[in-house]
Parts: structure tokens; C-alpha cells; sequence
């Protein structure tokens, strides 16, 4: 009894020795790591200042200043690592990290994934920040692009976090992809109008209507024959983020119903004609009985 009480008393004290021996390691660690953090900021200020200068793209740019903060915090990760342990050496390290790529890979393969993803949506450059853009549900303004996820901002003001895995396997919109957009606004009028009138009045109403382009020009077409009205399309042009969508449409009704009234033309109601017939004609039961 007595030897096993020497025996852990004196493991006791060595495992204290030791703790206090490697102290100064861990603080020096903890100081490098502290060091690494602040670091990073003045290593991002200056790989951005570096990257405006000489690189064009913005993605590109955005790209190149985190792989410079990634770098930043495995250099700093492993010089602590081989501070708090100075029998650690780097090949041990890089043999340690060999081992366990197999392990690692499956614990963080989402996190590698939305990594790959990221860096090949910043190279690829299927849409920039400050685009609006449609993915799946999800519908606004692109904010920020990093190395894990896209986060946008939708119309309402609410921000979504998408993973960038999510982000490059789905279908995109970009709807600020090119200068303009096309808006198809659907009108029905009266069964009495005479189509030349009406689409000489529609026509000259689009001529003043402020908000929507010169070129590509408008377009007015005849589609169908409604069940209360014949149904026109009018195709207009306007800037492609939403807001000035929102507002071409609303100056576009409104010319539209101005034009219509002026004109004496009509937009009717749904129309529905409905039948009385008297029912003891149509007692088909009865008959089939007798």
C-alpha cells in the first residue's frame, strides 16, 4: 500500500514539474496566438491594399485576402504548437497531419466542401457583390462572398447565410447581370374595343411613361381572346435592380389606366354569364322511374 502511494506521489510531482516546465511554453504560445490575431488584421490591410493595386477583379481581391487570413492563422497555430512543445518538431507535425487527413477529411468534409466551393465561385465569378441575385427560395442582394457561405440580403432586410456548396450546386438568377431587364405586363380590355384603337392608345401612352428604356424598345402584342376582355402584353425595358423595376411597373399602370380612361376604353371586370332554366324540365330520376 505503501508503494503505491509513493508510486502516485511520485507521478504527482512529476507531472507538476513537468506542467511547470512547459509554462513558459504555453504563455509564449498563448502570446503568439494573441499576436496572430491582431496580425492578421494589419497582413489583411495590407493583401487588400496589394490586390486593389494590381488585380482587377473584386472577387479576385476578396479571394486573395483570405487565403492570406487562413495562411496568417496556420502559421501562427503551428509556431505556438511548436513553442508549447518544444519535443514537437514540424516534420512530426506534417506526419501527424498525414495520419489523420483521412479522419479529419470526414469530420470537416463539410467544411472543406463549402471551402472549395467558395474558392471556385470567387475564381469562377458566376455573379459579383452588390448583384441581386435568385438562389432557390432565396432572392436579394449579394453582400458578402468568403471561403464557407454567400450572404445576401433579401428585399424585405432580413440577411440569409447560404453554405457555398449550396450556393454552386444550385441554379442562379442573376438579375443584375446585364444593364437593363424586361417586365411583361398583361392588360385586358373590352370586347367593343377596336384592336387598331387600343393599341394605338397603349402605344402612345408607353411614349411618355418615365422609368422605362428607349432601347431596347417596348413591345405590344395581342396574346388571346380572355374570358372577359382580349388580352394585350405590353414588354417594356427598365434598370435591372428591383426597386427600379418596382417603380417603371407602377408608372407603367398608371399611364396605362390614364391612356384607357381618356380614350373612353374600357378594363372590364370578370365577366360571367349564368343560366335559369326551370328544373321540373330536367328531372331526369323521375322519368327513368316512371
Amino acid at each position: 500500500m505503501n508503494e503505491l502511494l509513493q508510486t502516485i506521489n511520485r507521478s504527482l510531482l512529476e507531472l507538476v514539474a513537468r506542467s511547470i516546465e512547459l509554462l513558459p511554453g504555453f504563455l509564449i504560445a498563448a502570446a503568439v496566438l494573441w499576436v496572430t490575431r491582431y496580425g492578421m488584421q494589419g497582413v489583411r490591410r495590407l493583401v487588400a491594399s496589394a490586390a486593389a493595386r494590381w488585380i482587377p477583379s473584386p472577387s479576385l481581391q476578396l479571394l486573395l485576402v483570405q487565403i492570406s487570413q487562413v495562411g496568417t492563422w496556420v502559421i501562427g497555430i503551428l509556431a505556438a504548437s511548436v513553442i508549447a512543445f518544444p519535443d514537437l518538431r514540424l516534420g512530426d507535425l506534417i506526419g501527424l497531419l498525414g495520419l489523420g487527413s483521412v479522419a479529419i477529411g470526414f469530420a470537416f468534409q463539410d467544411i472543406f466542401k463549402n471551402f472549395l466551393a467558395g474558392v471556385l465561385l470567387l475564381l469562377n465569378e458566376p455573379f459579383q457583390l452588390n448583384d441581386q441575385i435568385l438562389v432557390g427560395d432565396f432572392e436579394g442582394t449579394v453582400e458578402e462572398i468568403n471561403i464557407r457561405s454567400t450572404q445576401i440580403r433579401t428585399y424585405q432586410g432580413e440577411r440569409v447565410v447560404i453554405p457555398n456548396a449550396l450556393v454552386f450546386t444550385s441554379p442562379i438568377t442573376v438579375l443584375t447581370d446585364r444593364p437593363y431587364r424586361r417586365t411583361d405586363l398583361e392588360i385586358g380590355l373590352d370586347y367593343n374595343t377596336p384592336l387598331p384603337q387600343g393599341l394605338e392608345v397603349l402605344r402612345s401612352a408607353m411614349e411618355k411613361v418615365e422609368g422605362i428604356l428607349k432601347d431596347p424598345p417596348f413591345e405590344i402584342d395581342i396574346v388571346g381572346f380572355g374570358d372577359s376582355s382580349i388580352d394585350f402584353v405590353v414588354r417594356y425595358w427598365s434598370r435591372p435592380r428591383k426597386a427600379e423595376v418596382r417603380y417603371a411597373r407602377t408608372q407603367v399602370m398608371m399611364a396605362l389606366k390614364q391612356a384607357c380612361d381618356q380614350a373612353g376604353l374600357v378594363i372590364p371586370y370578370p365577366i360571367r354569364t349564368v343560366y335559369l332554366f326551370d328544373q321540373n324540365h330536367f328531372q331526369d330520376h323521375t322519368s327513368k322511374a316512371a
